[in-house]
């Protein structure tokens, strides 16, 4: 029973292109900074950095997706490696942003001089 070899260049191909695109879309909202992505408050930060933060999250899924070789696996093992990282990169995001934001009011409000 021979084993046939199967290319996945074309595979390989799109991983490339979609990381690509969506590190293209990254470094040109960095670049250009739209004012009504950037001025835009939401839950305390602007929506350029949720934009970066989404895709940046995006990009970690589809690379685990995709090189890890998640797809062909069972729903069980997938969920099993994806929720706890995404369970703890919400965890972080949140910690960090109450505390980003605690440090700002106090520097704002108090007599403290911003030093940095």
């Amino acid at each position: 029973m021979a084993h046939e070899h199967v290319s996945n260049t074309k595979r390989i191909w799109l991983v490339f292109g979609i990381l690509s695109v969506v590190t293209t879309v990254e470094v040109i909202l960095g670049i250009i900074k739209p004012e009504s992505l950037h001025m835009t408050n939401f839950l305390s930060m602007n929506l350029l950095n949720w934009i970066f933060i989404i895709l940046t999250i995006f990009k970690a899924y589809y690379i685990i997706w995709a090189f890890m070789h998640l797809e062909g696996e069972t729903a069980s093992l997938r969920w099993s490696v994806v929720a706890p990282v995404v369970f703890l990169v919400l965890y972080l995001l949140f910690i960090l942003l109450v505390e980003a934001d605690y440090v700002f009011e106090v520097f704002k409000r108090s007599t403290i001089k911003w030093n940095f």
